[in-house]
């Protein structure tokens, strides 16, 4: 069955996510910042455009965020042209944004004042889940909106899940980042000691890819990351505004998180290095050194 979306925010992720949901079937207007990337999508999937975020929502059963960060979201949702300002009793929000658990509650109640459903909805995946339609979604919210929504997030999704009320899937991102944080640390040191020890990283890669040490970062990244390529979507600059989320919220619930807050300092140096908007396997090159690869 159609349905009638608005999808604001044409990023890396947002782009790709819109562009499934228009190949599905689906009515979909979008609205970009950069109004260029809207024109680029409405020509490449016989979409449409607005020239708001509020324009793009009136009359969305659907109106979908992937935008930057919580300053962001409160833009589109709240702001002089948010989407909050024309979507209708009955229709649902759903943000795709990595943000604060604390803004997915602000969400939810400020839509349930209106009569408007809420999901917060991060996804994981990266720029090539979001191409190929196979992210991975951690929801917060009702039961009953979750599954009006799973059809249509289905199209870019190979999984999604309920985690719990209003905050869960932004609380869920972030023992994703958590996780992300730690091994992608651990994959740089070990291609890091294998190339002080002399060793051909790429064999040894080969090899303990087939053991315990195995990994979705080892298995997309590690060769990559011999190679010093690091343009690969997801940008130092996202993970360490991640990062940041997380470790505030860990001050606010107790959680110790040593070794996350030590990558966050790395990635820092990364950055200071010029590599802002490299991917986050790039936290390998402040290791390397002069004249190794």
């Amino acid at each position: 069955m159609s349905v009638s979306i608005a999808f604001i925010g044409l990023g890396v992720m947002g782009y790709p996510m819109a562009g499934h949901l228009r190949t599905a079937g689906h009515k979909v207007t979008v609205y970009n910042r950069t109004a260029a990337k809207a024109e680029q999508w409405v020509a490449q999937y016989d979409g449409h455009s607005g020239p708001t975020p509020a324009a793009a929502a009136s009359g969305a059963q659907l109106v979908m965020l992937c935008v930057g960060n919580d300053d962001d979201v409160r833009a589109v949702v709240f702001g002089e042209s948010g989407v909050l300002h024309t979507m209708t009793p009955g229709s649902l929000l759903i943000d795709h944004t990595t943000a604060s658990a604390d803004l997915a509650r602000e969400l939810a109640t400020a839509c349930a004042a209106k009569g408007i459903a809420f999901l917060d909805a991060p996804v994981s995946g990266g720029q090539a889940g979001a191409e190929k339609g196979a992210l991975t979604i951690m929801l917060g919210g009702e039961a009953a909106d979750f599954a009006r929504a799973e059809p249509v997030l289905k199209h870019y999704a190979k999984s999604a899940r309920l985690l719990g009320p209003a905050g869960s899937g932004q609380l869920a991102k972030m023992v994703n980042q958590i996780c992300i944080a730690g091994v992608v640390q651990g994959l740089a040191e070990a291609l890091h000691f294998a190339d002080c020890a002399g060793l051909d990283a790429k064999a040894v890669l080969d090899v303990i890819s087939k053991g315990a040490a195995q990994s979705w970062q080892m298995e997309n990244r590690g060769y990559t990351m011999v190679d010093g390529q690091f343009d690969f979507g997801f940008a130092v600059d996202w993970m360490r505004k991640d990062l940041n989320i997380t470790l505030n919220e860990a001050r606010r619930n107790g959680a110790q998180l040593p070794v996350t807050a030590l990558v966050d300092q790395f990635y820092s140096e990364v950055q200071a290095l010029g590599g802002k908007r490299q991917d986050t396997s790039s936290l390998i090159r402040r290791l390397k050194r002069p004249n190794r690869g």
